[in-house]
């Protein structure tokens, strides 16, 4: 059984670091969350490490700049870590070989820059799906479409066997009051119809240990029963904190407002409702991060 707490400072003092959401989280896609912040700021105050862990495609240095647009100060949190970055270094690495296409909008172009970090990175050239030997998945082209507009170049990929690179695993994402598609829904499509999709974001083990990496640059040596994962998503941020061995603090006013009833905390009987259905069970609840 879940227990409801009413702020994080209830239960941080048993952790000295967090893996923190941010989406739903901390920002709402359009602004930044005053109450989230702030007690991000408080638990740092007491000497804990937060680290930002998000299933977002962009680079790190893309996501800081995000939150400075968001109004995300840079005192709520230590390090970042994003499923974009995991993902950039599989790819560099040769994971769908060099000639890929980019499924996505150009906005997500940064994906492509260079990674200093890798030892012999694979050379990227994008190409059009005829010519590739894979696919680089950052999201839909339009996300307000409907799926089955998908669909047709899918195939196209599928008839030549191609492998898809998920760049984030997230189904769904709300947009101050808008929900979009994510590539997770794409990937999980093309995996529906037979293709091989790659994951390295939330629930999946690489982002998890690229988070540990930038903890201890940080020069903390964090046991996993000393952090805390903190996010809305049940399927990513509580699942992938119960497989990494890591306990979690679900945000249940995010993606699940409404199967939780959800205003200011979720209705008890709710939320024991749709953790059964979900086959989840966070240590902890909270409506929203504070």
């Amino acid at each position: 059984m879940t227990r409801i707490i009413n702020a994080l400072s209830e239960i941080s003092d048993a952790y000295d670091a967090l893996f923190v959401d941010l989406w739903g989280c901390v920002h709402n896609g359009v602004a930044a969350m005053p109450d989230a912040v702030k007690a991000l700021q408080d638990y740092r105050k007491t000497g804990g490490k937060v680290v930002l862990v998000t299933n977002s495609p962009r680079p790190r240095k893309g996501v800081e700049k995000q939150l400075v647009h968001f109004g995300v100060p840079q005192d709520a949190y230590d390090a970042i870590a994003t499923s974009g970055d995991s993902a950039r270094a599989a790819m560099y690495s040769g994971v769908v070989g060099s000639a890929v296409w980019h499924y996505g909008p150009v906005t997500d172009s940064r994906f492509f820059d260079p990674m200093d970090i890798l030892q012999n990175p694979v050379e990227i050239t994008r190409v059009p799906l005829e010519e590739a030997t894979g696919i680089v998945c950052t999201g839909p082209f339009d996300d307000q479409a409907e799926p089955e507009t998908w669909r047709p170049d899918l195939e196209k990929a599928l008839a030549r066997n191609l492998k898809l690179l998920c760049a984030n695993p997230d189904l769904i994402v709300d947009r101050g009051e808008e929900r979009e598609w994510c590539a997770g829904a794409v990937a999980k499509m093309y995996t529906d119809m037979g293709g091989i999709s790659l994951y390295f974001g939330k629930p999946h083990a690489p982002i998890y240990n690229l988070a540990r990496r930038r903890l201890h640059k940080l020069g903390n040596d964090v046991m996993d029963k000393q952090i805390l994962a903190i996010g809305d998503g049940i399927l990513t941020d509580v699942k992938g904190a119960i497989d990494q061995g890591i306990d979690s603090l679900f945000i249940s006013g995010g993606l699940a407002a409404a199967e939780t009833k959800t205003i200011t905390q979720p209705d008890e009987a709710a939320l024991t409702a749709f953790l059964q259905s979900e086959n989840q069970s966070p240590p902890f609840t909270i409506g929203h991060l504070r």
